[in-house]
């Protein structure tokens, strides 16, 4: 489906070059032009270019909905067709991507696949014990998409961003590589803090009644999980052996806290919480940042803001 709406996309867009003369004209002549497809990458770019004007920065995603469901506008293509860098996640749900740099203006563009700087550190989506696979027989292995929910993921994208932009912008280079040290120095201290919080944890296993995006982020602490669904599955409808699986677990494991993701209804977790053996439970989400909005950026949401709100969750769940 997201081929077939980007064919005539692109359709569309050839027509909106041919009404225009060609190239759309470049946004405030002289500066570089930054476009990313999700906030993470948005905000990290944001702080490394703080204190410099020669820079405009556009995110794709600001509307809410979630990077698995985004479909590119006319506009987007536009903007990514002519920008000087372009960063994006790679995997499954950027299939996209591909055709929208096929189209592309800018023959010195750089591109910044998040997954391909992972490298060999990418993992791939697994399904645990109890989880209802999304996975169709014979396909390809896919990898995670969430890299961003590692803080340590975040600090190497951080000073990989900064260097590639030191090159584009040798006259800001100083101002790019300090901020991103500065920042490193921040996506440090937190993660030494969620590394506390996981050795001194009551609780080493935790169970959500939803997705699950986090495992880079549990990885990194040596955190175990329970889901009901993987991370970038398109799954909300639980079955009955889910159900009871992921109840008789909250019971082995003793847990007064069950867990969703940002943009679930939480329905699965109150039904999963009211047939335990207490019939109650806590509800916490985590923020999983695919979808912020412009508003909650308007309002100061940040990376390491959302990323402290997850720390406060996780060090109740984990007791």
């Amino acid at each position: 489906m997201k081929k077939i709406i980007f064919l005539v996309l692109s359709a569309l867009l050839l027509l909106s070059l041919a009404s225009c003369g060609g190239v759309p004209e470049e946004k405030d002549n002289g500066k570089i032009n930054v476009v990313v497809t999700i906030f993470p990458a948005y905000d990290w770019v944001r702080e490394i270019a703080d204190g410099t004007e020669n820079l405009n920065l556009e995110l794709l995603c600001d509307s809410g909905v979630d990077m698995h469901s985004f479909q590119p506008s006319v506009k987007d293509v536009l903007a990514i067709s002519s920008c000087d860098v372009f960063i994006y996640v790679g995997g499954e749900s950027d299939e996209w991507v591909d055709d929208a740099l096929e189209n592309a203006e800018n023959d010195d563009m750089i591109v910044i696949d998040l997954l391909d700087v992972l490298g060999d550190a990418a993992k791939a989506e697994e399904t645990v014990e109890g989880m209802q696979s999304g996975k169709k027989g014979g396909g390809q292995e896919e990898y995670d998409e969430h890299v961003w929910l590692s803080l340590r993921n975040a600090k190497l994208y951080v000073n990989y961003i900064a260097d590639i932009l030191s090159e584009a912008d040798g006259e800001n280079a100083k101002t790019y590589v300090e901020n991103a040290e500065s920042y490193a120095g921040k996506l440090d201290e937190l993660d030494e803090r969620y590394e506390t919080a996981a050795n001194n944890a009551k609780n080493k296993v935790l169970v959500f009644a939803d997705r699950f995006p986090f495992r880079y982020l549990f990885d990194d602490y040596g955190l175990s999980y329970c889901a009901a669904f993987e991370g970038c599955s398109a799954e909300t409808e639980a079955s009955f052996e889910t159900i009871v699986f992921l109840t008789e677990k909250v019971d082995e494991l003793g847990l007064e806290d069950i867990l969703i993701t940002d943009g679930g209804d939480g329905k699965l977790a109150e039904t999963v919480a009211a047939s335990t053996k207490s019939h109650e439970k806590n509800i916490l989400s985590l923020d999983s940042m695919q979808s912020v909005t412009k508003k909650d950026m308007q309002e100061g949401e940040t990376y390491l803001s959302v990323m402290e709100k997850n720390l406060s969750v996780l060090k109740t769940a984990l007791g």
